[in-house]
């Protein structure tokens, strides 16, 4: 699995007219002409760690593409207790809801481990623009297509895999969307992820630190060896990055419809 590229790096080409657009690799891969639809009513927004960029029963007012940071897609139960599904960095926007039909967010979304800075835009100047260019549609679309994937994957490895797969696969998510190799994740963290008790996730840590893939720090973690890593997710990591490449980083696919 080490030759699986990361979402951060999958997209190289972007064009001096994409700097308009900031740091989102989505916005970065589209064309100049469906770009220019988006642009003018993209406005700066930032997030500190923990913020709600949106709760569960929100309408969707406006959408989030970031370009730094960590949105968490999260799901509760009835008695509030809430977990990860999924989560969206630079690659991706949130609100992708809206374009499935259905205008409130089904989800609480958080900003996590590090400071987030996106471009947000009104949900109306979206609709419009996607009503003018099918090639701006399906290019959203497709990002919705690759983080189902992910989300799939997070529940085919919740039920078929142990505690230190599925947080070496978690940890290997943030790492894709972070700045550095030293990542803020605490033992809530963890939890939100893995649904675990907190001596689980401990034990964890400790076999990932045992193997030299990680560094455990208060509240941080470091990673020391992203192959190893990959060798202890396995097949839990991996497909959803190389779909994002197929499907959105390399260009000439979207423009084929491939």
């Amino acid at each position: 699995m080490s030759n699986v590229t990361p979402i951060s790096a999958s997209i190289s080409h972007a064009q001096p007219d994409t700097v308009a657009a900031g740091g989102n690799l989505l916005l970065a891969s589209l064309s100049t002409a469906d770009l220019a639809l988006l642009v003018p009513h993209l406005t700066p927004v930032s997030f500190a760690v923990g913020d709600f960029i949106t709760r569960a029963g929100d309408p969707i007012d406006s959408l989030c593409f970031f370009e730094q940071g960590i949105a968490g897609i999260l799901d509760s139960l009835e008695d509030d207790r809430r977990y990860a599904v999924g989560l969206i960095g630079a690659e991706g926007f949130i609100g992708w809801p809206l374009l499935l039909g259905d205008g409130r967010s089904p989800y609480d979304v958080t900003m996590r481990a590090e400071h987030g800075r996106a471009l947000r835009i009104p949900a109306d100047a979206l609709l419009s623009a996607i009503a003018a260019s099918p090639t701006l549609h399906r290019t959203l679309l497709r990002f919705v297509h690759i983080f189902m994937l992910q989300m799939s994957r997070t529940i085919v490895s919740s039920l078929a895999h142990p505690i230190e797969r599925r947080m070496a696969r978690w940890i290997l998510l943030y790492h894709d969307r972070v700045q550095s190799d030293e990542i803020c994740m605490t033992h809530e963290e963890f939890r939100l992820m893995l649904g675990v008790r907190r001596s689980s996730i401990t034990d964890a840590l400790h076999r990932l630190e045992e193997e030299q893939a990680i560094r455990g720090l208060r509240a941080k973690v470091v990673v020391r060896c992203r192959d190893k890593l990959l060798q202890l997710a396995g097949d839990t990591y991996g497909h959803p990055e190389q779909e994002y490449r197929r499907l959105i980083a390399d260009g000439h696919a979207v423009d084929n419809g491939r």
